[in-house]
């Protein structure tokens, strides 16, 4: 029997060249994911919300802080970094003051 993890995970870059869409997307397709990009201007907030999926999201250019109210948590990303939410976990999200450009994907479930 496989516990399901809840808690976020951050993973800051530490790759020698500096984190590019090619990059990112190379790297998460190695993990069998469908990345997509999106991005939004300056101080764009998006309200709290949940997924029935787990998510897996990088930054790419800019600032992105995300929110947790649950656990009274602010995590800020920056380029390159990293943040992994497992289904169900409530989280908002708020663009920095220069807009950001990221890649995310859905995991698929494991049968």
């Amino acid at each position: 029997m496989s516990i399901k993890q809840s808690t976020v995970r951050v993973t800051r870059w530490h790759g020698s060249q500096h984190p590019t869409f090619s990059i990112i997307t190379r790297d998460m397709k190695k993990e069998g994911l469908r990345p997509y990009m999106w991005e939004n201007g300056a101080n764009f907030r998006y309200a709290v919300r949940s997924h029935g999926y787990d998510k897996v999201m990088y930054v790419i250019e800019g600032t992105v802080e995300i929110t947790l109210p649950d656990s009274n948590q602010r995590l800020s990303l920056r380029a390159g970094d990293r943040v992994d939410i497992p289904a169900g976990v409530r989280h908002g999200a708020n663009v920095g003051i220069s807009g950001a450009k990221c890649v995310e994907a859905a995991v698929a479930a494991q049968r």
